[in-house]
């Protein structure tokens, strides 16, 4: 098994559907998608690609670091007591752990994430 792995950036598997826990919905009706492709042996660093449709949801990371590549659409975050932020194709962040806000999808958006936690 090699321990090099190749993320797929336009997957065809089937992913995994999902919408937002009705406490975190804010505006919307946004569904989302997730197609895992890497975990590490005790399953706390994870990475894979994700994509939501327009809407807004807010974001509590706890105790979970997230990198952040956005591959296509628009996106506006807003921290708490913070302005908001808008990212586009070929932007990165990171959430750090205790991050609170407010995820809003403008274009439907597809990433690659890096979640540790």
């Amino acid at each position: 098994m090699s321990l090099l792995v190749q993320l797929d950036l336009a997957p065809t598997g089937e992913p995994r559907h999902s919408r937002p826990a009705p406490d975190r919905l804010v505006a919307g009706d946004p569904a989302f998608k997730t197609w895992a492709q890497d975990a590490s042996r005790d399953d706390t660093v994870r990475t894979g690609i994700w994509e939501a449709t327009p809407g807004e949801t807010r974001s509590i990371k706890g105790e979970t670091f997230e990198f952040c590549y956005i591959l296509s659409g628009v996106v506006e975050l807003t921290e708490e007591a913070q302005a908001p932020r808008i990212f586009r194709a070929g932007d990165s962040f990171v959430m750090k752990p205790g991050y609170v806000g407010v995820w809003k999808t403008i274009e439907t958006v597809r990433k690659i994430y890096v979640v540790v936690g």
